[in-house]
């Protein structure tokens, strides 16, 4: 096969697996749809859990009570269909890698995914009914809190990315090393770095107050610890062992 016509194949796999994964998105939103707005109504539990009696959301533009549920349909289907695209992805990527890094890229692979929907159940059910619960307990008195459907739905998928990210520094941290980017002696020596960006970042992403921030920044640099230590098992491993002199 000459490399034109390899190059040529090369991009047909690759239409392919593209055309996969976009078929299976499509395949789970059109199932999910039915249920957009009980799937809405299940993100949206956590603020409605703090408004008072008789609270509720709003929706200020005529479409947005159409569009509003169909986006988090699609955040849905786009999560539920996340192992197939994976799948999709390592497909056409593993042909071209040796074996032993097939054996470092499944488990990051696996792990990466694992961690970040855990950032998004941290949020969900940890840090979200935290900072609800800040946001109308600090509202000024005769100031009813209403919140648009479609503002409510930015704020989340921000926090959402915001903690999914945060949970994947391990990840990073073992690539780093893995890669021979950074040593673990550096890493050990950022740490005080770390910290210090960590409720930076924090203070950037979350509203104005200590306990939300403090649930971003702690996690990111507790897992840049983890990280470390996994770093530091993995290059244990990969060494080479020197026999003793028979």
């Amino acid at each position: 096969m000459t490399p034109t016509e390899n190059f040529i194949s090369h991009l047909i796999e690759l239409r392919n697996r593209l055309l996969r994964i976009v078929a299976g998105f499509i395949l789970v939103f059109i199932a999910l749809f039915p249920f957009a707005n009980q799937i809405y109504a299940l993100l949206a539990a956590p603020l409605l859990s703090k408004l008072p009696a008789g609270g509720q959301m709003i929706a200020t533009a005529v479409t947005t009570p159409f569009f509003v549920p169909m986006k988090v349909a699609m955040m849905a289907a786009f999560l539920l269909s996340l192992p197939h695209t994976l799948y999709q992805i390592w497909s056409f990527v593993a042909p071209g890698l040796y074996a032993h890094e097939k054996k470092f890229m499944i488990p990051i692979i696996l792990a990466s995914s694992f961690l970040f929907l855990s950032g998004m159940a941290f949020a969900y059910f940890l840090v979200f009914p935290v900072i609800f619960g800040f946001i109308v307990g600090t509202a000024p008195v005769g100031v009813a809190v209403m919140t648009d459907i479609g503002s409510y739905l930015d704020f989340v998928i921000t926090l959402f990315f915001a903690f999914g990210l945060a949970f994947e520094v391990p990840i990073a941290v073992v690539m780093a090393v893995h890669f021979g980017w950074v040593s673990i002696h550096s890493l050990k020596e950022a740490r005080g770095y770390v910290v210090v960006g960590a409720f930076v970042i924090a203070a950037i992403v979350t509203p104005p107050d200590v306990i939300s921030q403090f649930m971003l920044a702690m996690p990111m640099w507790l897992l840049y610890e983890l990280g470390i230590v996994v770093a530091r098992l993995i290059s244990k491993e990969n060494q080479p062992q020197i026999l003793p002199p028979s």
